[in-house]
């Protein structure tokens, strides 16, 4: 109970302490500000450390080591050495050790998104713009597709009826940034509203 009551009053002061830097920058919001990352350092290292490293590293590597397979476990220890050689990144002398592992994971990371777009993204929407014309809603997408495109099409001078469509896409691209934007400011104001709940409900019981 103690814990609960000293953990409410740490949450609402640090809360304050954030909506504080409405008015205007003071210590007690960059202290917050140092805290919040600090511990967001923290759980990160340690949540890959419980949840990647140990699990994918030592537990396979023991694995493997007690099934016989030596090769798969000695293997292993080409991406902890990557690993290890990639903090390197923090003595000046050594830092460019630390290139290898950088170049070698954003390879992989290139070559993962370019993956995850094309079919997570791309061939997608695609098999949606390839629908049948049998409903307004798959009208409104051939539309909004082929105009979009055409308002990318610079190897001609948007008039006439390339200016017509170039002039509708860019109503489709507004209602898709505007749908963007709006969806964020949803997000943010769900956040802020979850914060004044806790607030008013379960510091300050205000409200019930």
């Amino acid at each position: 109970m103690l814990a609960d009551i000293i953990g409410t009053w740490v949450a609402a002061t640090l809360t304050i302490a954030i909506l504080s830097f409405l008015y205007r920058d003071n210590p007690l919001y960059r202290a917050a500000e140092h805290i919040y990352v600090g511990i967001s350092a923290g759980f990160a290292v340690i949540y890959i450390w419980a949840f990647d490293v140990y699990p994918m590293l030592v537990d396979t590597f023991k694995t493997h080591l007690t099934a016989g397979n030596y090769l798969e476990a000695y293997i292993l220890v080409i991406p902890a050495l990557l690993g290890i050689i990639m903090l390197l990144r923090s003595i000046p002398k050594l830092v460019w050790l630390s290139r290898w592992p950088i170049s070698f994971t954003i390879g992989i990371g290139a070559g993962l998104g370019l993956v995850a777009a094309v079919q997570g993204y791309l061939l997608p929407q695609l098999s949606d713009t390839l629908r049948p014309l049998i409903n307004l809603n798959n009208a409104v997408i051939y539309i909004g597709v082929i105009t979009t495109l055409t308002y990318f099409y610079f190897s001609k001078e948007h008039r006439g009826v390339l200016g017509v469509f170039s002039r509708i896409g860019i109503v489709f691209i507004m209602v898709a940034f505007g749908a963007s934007f709006g969806y964020t400011i949803m997000a943010r104001i769900s956040l802020l509203i979850g914060r004044f709940y806790f607030l008013f409900h379960d510091w300050l019981p205000l409200i019930r």
